[in-house]
């Protein structure tokens, strides 16, 4: 039997490219560049580099001058989704670009089960309440009991029951189902999903500036009004900070009560505003009020940082009940005021 010869450096593909570049390495810095990729990315690699054949060593030669004049030519990397579709569209057809970076987009994870495992158990929850009971009892079953445990949680009871009973009826699920599922998950939930978590650059840094202390973040906000006012103007409107809790009405409080931690609560409101603490004492009982009140007077001084740490608990808190559809955040404008 004839062996393949590859001996026209013009006529190899990136993937041929790629496997020679790894045979021609030593076997501990090969074994170094394949813990990094995924089982397919291995599987896909190892399949050319079976099939290469002889490759003549002025191949080799020509690839090692290539990939050595592309790396000293290169100068500083920066790595984004831009520079990332834009060269996958220099070897793929506009669907396959678009179908990697919605993917890519999405939460983390090399399986479909790992990034369901990453979704927010709320939004998981919101997606599932319409699909039946077996297939959400397929999905619980795949991820991980601490993630199953919250969506369930959030689903109403009588549904949740139903999808426990077909959980403990569940034998084994045949391959050919799961892989339906999955398609079905990566191409519908995913996919939607990767579109809808975008995020716009001035919320990621109102998030950002929202999670420093008032120190440095009152430090980046005015180098930022230096340098760009109308971008530091956009990014304090999407700020929400512990004052900005005036903007969440009587019920949500008192939902926000129900859902943290009393504790920290109390040394959260030793650095509060006599407005956001009339809020939280208006908003419970007159025993609870005392209680909060005692436990604030018995605490004596406490460490700025620490009151900082506790009331951006209770912001971050406060947003997720607010992404969850559990409470409002007005916009403190008149059309957001209730009328009765």
């Amino acid at each position: 039997m004839k062996q393949n010869v590859i001996d026209d450096y013009n006529l190899l593909t990136g993937q041929q490219k790629a496997a020679i570049l790894m045979m021609s390495l030593d076997e501990d810095k090969s074994a170094m560049l394949f813990a990094l990729m995924d089982d397919e990315e291995i599987k896909e690699l190892s399949v050319i580099m079976a099939s290469l054949g002889k490759v003549n060593s002025n191949v080799v030669e020509q690839l090692f001058a290539e990939f050595n004049e592309k790396l000293s030519n290169t100068g500083a990397l920066i790595g984004t989704y831009e520079t990332t579709e834009r060269l996958l569209s220099k070897s793929m057809d506009k669907d396959r670009v678009a179908s990697i970076m919605e993917e890519i987009r999405g939460p983390a994870g090399r399986t479909m089960w790992d990034k369901l495992g990453n979704v927010n158990e709320h939004v998981l929850a919101n997606y599932l309440k319409n699909e039946y009971p077996q297939t959400i009892a397929v999905i619980l079953s795949k991820i991980k009991p601490e993630h199953a445990a919250k969506v369930i949680a959030l689903l109403p009871e009588n549904f949740a029951m139903e999808i426990i009973m077909r959980m403990l009826r569940m034998d084994s699920v045949q391959k050919d189902v799961l892989d339906g599922l999955e398609k079905t998950l990566r191409k519908e939930f995913m996919s939607n999903l990767s579109k809808s978590t975008r995020r716009d650059s001035h919320e990621l840094i109102a998030d950002i500036f929202n999670s420093l202390d008032r120190t440095t973040e009152a430090r980046f906000m005015d180098a930022l009004e230096n340098r760009n006012p109308e971008s530091a103007d956009r990014v304090k409107s999407l700020m929400f900070t512990f004052e900005d809790l005036v903007r969440v009405d009587s019920q949500g409080i008192q939902i926000l009560l129900r859902n943290i931690d009393k504790d920290k609560l109390s040394v959260a409101l030793k650095g509060a505003s006599e407005t956001i603490k009339e809020l939280f004492f208006s908003n419970m009982s007159t025993r609870a009020g005392k209680i909060i009140k005692e436990d604030m007077e018995a605490m004596g001084p406490v460490r700025l940082r620490d009151v900082e740490e506790a009331q951006l608990y209770i912001v971050n808190a406060t947003k997720e009940l607010s992404n969850s559809g559990e409470i409002v955040i007005s916009e403190g404008k008149d059309s957001d005021e209730l009328v009765y």
